[in-house]
C-alpha cells in the first residue's frame, strides 16, 4: 500500500462528512451558535480513529463489523435525520437545533463506522497504519469544513425548509451506506 492508495482512501472516506456537513450548513438558522470547527474536529478525529480500532479488533471482530456497520450507520442517521424532520415542523424560530455536542457526536460516530472497518486493510502493512490515520483524519477535517460553508451557502440562496432537507439528506446518507454494506 502506497502514500496515493491511502490518500483516495482518505477521500472515499471523508464523503459522508462532506455531505453531512453540507446539510448541517444548509440546516444552519440565523438564531444559531454553529460550531463547524468542532463538527469537523469531531469528524477527523472519529474518521482517523476508527481505523486504529479496526486494526487492533481486525480479525477478532471482522465478521461483526461487516455484517452490522451499515445496520448501525443506517439507525444512527436515520434517528438524526427524523429528528431534524420533526424538528422542522415543530420548531419556533427561537429555537435553535443541530450544534449540540451529543448530536455531534452521534453523526461522528455514525459517518466514521465504515472506517473502522478499514482499519482491517492495515494488518498486512502495519507500518501505514499512521499515515493512514493521519491522512484519513485530516482530508476528513478538511471535506468537513468545506462541506459546511457550502451548505451554508445553499442555505442562504434558497428559501426553503432548509432542517427537513438537512434531515432528508442524513436519512438517505444512511441508506447508501446501508446499501453499500448490505446489497452490494
Amino acid at each position: 500500500m502506497d502514500l496515493l492508495t491511502i490518500l483516495i482512501i482518505a477521500v472515499g472516506l471523508a464523503m459522508d462528512c462532506l455531505a453531512v456537513s453540507v446539510a448541517q450548513g444548509i440546516a444552519v438558522k440565523p438564531t444559531d451558535r454553529p460550531k463547524p470547527l468542532l463538527m469537523a474536529l469531531l469528524f477527523g478525529l472519529f474518521q482517523g480513529g476508527m481505523p486504529l480500532i479496526g486494526y487492533y479488533a481486525g480479525s477478532l471482530f471482522a465478521d461483526f463489523f461487516d455484517t452490522y456497520a451499515p445496520w448501525i450507520a443506517l439507525g444512527l442517521l436515520a434517528f438524526i435525520g427524523g429528528k431534524m424532520i420533526w424538528e422542522s415542523k415543530h420548531a419556533t424560530q427561537e429555537k435553535t437545533f443541530g450544534w449540540q455536542l451529543s448530536r455531534l457526536l452521534i453523526l461522528a460516530v455514525a459517518t466514521s463506522i465504515d472506517a473502522l472497518a478499514t482499519g482491517v486493510i492495515f494488518i498486512p502493512v502495519p507500518e501505514m497504519l499512521w499515515m493512514g490515520i493521519v491522512l484519513i483524519g485530516l482530508v476528513s477535517f478538511l471535506f468537513s469544513i468545506a462541506g459546511y460553508h457550502v451548505g451554508k451557502e445553499m442555505g442562504r440562496l434558497f428559501r426553503l425548509n432548509l432542517e427537513m432537507i438537512g434531515g432528508i439528506v442524513l436519512i438517505g446518507i444512511g441508506l447508501k451506506i446501508w446499501i453499500e454494506g448490505v446489497c452490494l
